[in-house]
């Protein structure tokens, strides 16, 4: 058992698919572990993901941690436990009625997301097997475009082929200036408001609680994950990352499969 210490991290940004959980959407006990003792040891445990409120609160509580997490992408803030909505950056779907039609005709599949719900249009074996890796039931309606409440994102899924074809394809679909596509993993672009992103999250949240950016530690995966790791005093970046992710970061670590976390925390948090 490492030695308590009291760390001079004060915030520690993790990003949840692909860095926290391993390729089986497990947390480990040693990973759980080091979470809790670095936030025994002062730190605020900040969890910055893709995913959405309903199912990223319970990676929060499986670690029996509460606090705050950005959602979304950073579109979203909650608190826990008592699940207030802090902060929220939306748009209105008839933005994306380009690439609504866009998905249809191509068979892409979509969802559309508020800050806590989740509706599509319709779900395919495929989407059913991702679905429920994610811990997810979306609602069905015949038509997102009927949608009146405000949106956080909107989410395109499929294989690593159809989700270059579509990259490529969004920007002839003009979407306005205000919106942005973001490419959030192998086989997922979100589509959400250009002012939202995990990296102005995490500076906004700093700042509300007074703390420097040299005390900030921010782990992830990902392309939406560079922001944030370029604004922590200390970017880590997990061995699977792709290489423009790692070349942002101050220190790559092991894979997320190899208790990247676990081992970022004992050599930069815990030490």
């Amino acid at each position: 058992m490492m030695k308590l210490v009291k760390s001079k991290y004060r915030i520690i940004a993790l990003d949840v698919d692909g860095t926290l959980l391993n390729d089986r959407y497990e947390l480990t006990s040693g990973t759980v572990e080091s979470v809790r003792m670095a936030h025994d040891a002062g730190a605020r445990i900040v969890l910055c993901t893709g995913r959405g409120p309903a199912n990223a609160i319970p990676v929060l509580e499986q670690m029996k941690l509460d606090g705050v997490l950005i959602t979304h992408n950073g579109a979203v803030t909650v608190e826990t436990p008592s699940r207030r909505l802090l902060h929220q950056i939306s748009f209105q779907v008839a933005e994306l009625e380009s690439l609504t039609v866009y998905c249809r005709e191509r068979q892409v599949h979509f969802d559309v997301c508020t800050a806590w719900e989740m509706y599509a249009e319709g779900i395919g074996e495929e989407a059913k097997a991702m679905y429920a890796k994610f811990m997810l039931t979306p609602h069905i309606v015949p038509d997102v475009l009927r949608h009146a409440e405000p949106l956080v994102k909107f989410t395109l899924f499929g294989s690593e082929e159809q989700m270059d074809r579509v990259e490529a394809d969004i920007p002839a679909l003009e979407l306005p200036p205000s919106l942005t596509a973001i490419r959030s993993g192998v086989h997922f672009i979100d589509v959400m408001p250009a002012a939202a992103s995990k990296g102005e999250a995490l500076k906004e949240l700093a700042a509300l609680w007074g703390v420097d950016r040299s005390a900030v530690v921010a782990m992830g995966n990902y392309y939406n994950d560079v922001d944030m790791i370029r604004f922590a005093g200390l970017g880590i970046a997990m061995d699977n990352s792709p290489e423009d992710v790692k070349k942002a970061a101050d220190a790559v670590v092991p894979s997320n499969n190899e208790e990247g976390v676990r081992f970022a925390l004992q050599r930069y948090v815990l030490s």
